[in-house]
């Protein structure tokens, strides 16, 4: 059994967006007091006990005394709140993934959301186009693929374009492809995003330039309206009017800019996300054992010549679906070191020290070149392909 997930882009009425913001609130409100909590608690006694979601959620009761309000807030929100903090604390604490401390949350963030439990029937997909979720009842949606299984949680959220979504998390029965008995390793490129130890090359996703030209137009237009916007603040505050502008919200054609820009930068990753989504399951079907390397893709993004092109190849999201989508089916990943590896020659195993003294936009613009050793003629991104690949099946043996 495996968990998965299936989005649905919601279209509530009046009163269930009103409830959805109140549940955001609330949600956002309890977050807050918590880890204020925490806070203050290490502030009295650095040795005080740290206390975990159950121990959160026992505080609750206090707390909707204290606030009654928050009863008006889906009941299993408030505590996955509690356990979605004593997650991200669980993270801060572990030292292998270096995340950081956890922080307040702000209502003037676009994006909101909350997670209910799947609690006595209280989430149910109707029918395809009606969804019943707690506090809310029967929504309206549209889209999305929707998977069969156990529901076991329903997260509703808000985008910075004012869109209402559900990703509604199942448990299902685990497939499994056929096996090929093949192996591949991938290099990770910038000018192609793939390369294979086999010699294929996946071109690396291009936004077109209608797009473009369409985003630049309004990034400027929200450029222009978000100065203007200040000014009138400004002025407003310097000539002490009765009724002074004081947040960007009040400034409409600023707000209709700032969603156009997030929409039109929606409509590119999502076109990323399905070329990314076609080119994994692709090789996961075609091969058993995938071999990719451990790129430090923070560290390349300090580069600010290639951080633009690093963002769109999206070589994260890459490895991260090949990584669930190989458990969900069967495959083995693996994932190596990439030092030196296209600085190897895959056949004598031999590094080539004549490329040491190439500055990076050099090395960079070396596409092939001969083993000094063994004469062989290397394409520089299948050579790194097979020697990702020999690393891989190395840790195998």
């Amino acid at each position: 059994m495996v968990l998965k997930a299936f989005k649905l882009r919601l279209y509530p009425n009046k009163t269930q967006r009103t409830q959805m913001h109140v549940n955001f609130g609330c949600v956002r409100f309890v977050w807050n007091q918590m880890l204020n909590m925490h806070i203050e608690r290490y502030k009295n006694n650095k040795q005080a006990r740290f206390q975990n979601a159950f121990a959160m959620n026992n505080m609750l009761r206090a707390m909707k005394l204290e606030f009654p309000w928050l009863k008006q807030a889906e009941s299993t929100s408030l505590q996955m709140a509690n356990r979605d903090l004593d997650d991200a604390f669980q993270r801060f604490f572990n030292p292998s993934l270096q995340n950081g401390f956890p922080k307040f949350k702000s209502k003037k963030n676009a994006t909101q959301s909350y997670t209910s439990k799947f609690v006595n029937n209280n989430i149910q997909v109707v029918d395809n186009h009606h969804i019943k979720l707690p506090k809310l009842g029967l929504v309206y949606f549209r889209g999305g693929r929707i998977l069969n299984g156990k529901i076991k949680a329903v997260t509703v959220r808000v985008n910075s374009r004012n869109q209402y979504e559900a990703s509604v998390l199942v448990e299902n029965e685990n497939q499994v492809f056929e096996k090929t008995k093949k192996v591949v390793g991938i290099d990770l490129g910038l000018r192609n995003l793939s390369i294979t130890s086999d010699g294929q090359k996946e071109d690396i996703f291009k936004t077109s330039d209608k797009l473009n030209k369409k985003l630049r137009i309004w990034e400027r237009k929200k450029s222009r309206r978000y100065e203007n916007a200040k000014k009138a603040i400004a002025f407003d505050k310097h000539e002490k009017a009765l009724f002074p502008r004081t947040e960007l919200t009040q400034f409409l054609r600023y707000q209709q800019a700032r969603r156009t820009v997030a929409k039109i930068k929606k409509q590119i990753a999502n076109r990323r996300k399905d070329n990314l989504h076609k080119l994994t399951t692709k090789l996961v079907k075609q091969y058993d054992v995938i071999v990719v390397e451990n790129l430090s893709v923070k560290n390349m993004m300090k580069n600010h010549h290639l951080s633009a092109s690093i963002a769109n190849a999206a070589w994260g999201i890459l490895v991260s679906q090949l990584k669930y989508k190989c458990a969900w089916y069967g495959k083995q990943l693996i994932i190596v070191d990439p030092k030196n590896t296209s600085r190897i020659c895959h056949e004598c195993k031999q590094k080539n020290h004549e490329i040491d003294n190439l500055t990076q936009n050099e090395w960079l613009n070396t596409r092939e070149w001969d083993c000094p050793n063994c004469h062989t003629h290397l394409d520089r991104d299948v050579n790194a392909a097979k020697n990702i690949l020999a690393r891989g099946l190395e840790t195998l043996a």
